[in-house]
């Protein structure tokens, strides 16, 4: 029987070993799709991802966001606590369609939010760079697509 050198056997190991990282990340990769234009997103479908959000992040690249998934559909207000970059922000109903949408403004103190208000139930609100839905030409009414594997009660 051949035997491998072990520098050979030891790259293969290595490279079985980010097989599963590889595979894991690509079902964890989820888009959104409105207007021809699609984001990648981080999930918030946790309380906790939901309070946190974007805050603290510097920058967010353009086609890049978060969705923040409810089990409900319902008026849905959010703030820019510790956003320390301008966000884009829309409400999407359960029957996947854009309700509201608002440019949100990096707060300039503790306390005094602004509230920016769904206005009528979203089971979905999807948070980009400030400007990227208007670049993206997104209007009320426009048709959503997920991507598979994001949680969706009708």
């Amino acid at each position: 029987m051949r035997r491998l050198p072990s520098v050979t056997l030891t790259l293969l190991l290595a490279g079985a070993a980010l097989l599963p990282w590889g595979c894991r990340r690509k079902e964890d990769e989820h888009t959104v799709t409105i207007h021809g234009t699609t984001w990648r997103v981080e999930l918030a479908v946790t309380e906790e991802k939901q309070f946190r959000g974007l805050a603290g992040r510097k920058r967010l690249d353009e086609h890049a966001g978060m969705l923040f998934v409810f089990d409900r559909s319902e008026v849905r207000k959010f703030v820019m606590r510790d956003c320390l970059i301008p966000l884009d922000i829309a409400f999407i109903g359960a029957d996947l369609r854009v309700v509201r949408m608002h440019t949100m403004a990096v707060e300039t103190g503790p306390g005094d939010y602004v509230l920016y208000s769904s206005g009528s139930p979203a089971q979905f609100a999807l948070e980009v760079p400030a400007g990227a839905l208007m670049r993206a030409g997104v209007t009320i009414g426009d048709a959503v697509t997920l991507s598979e594997g994001i949680p969706h009660v009708h």
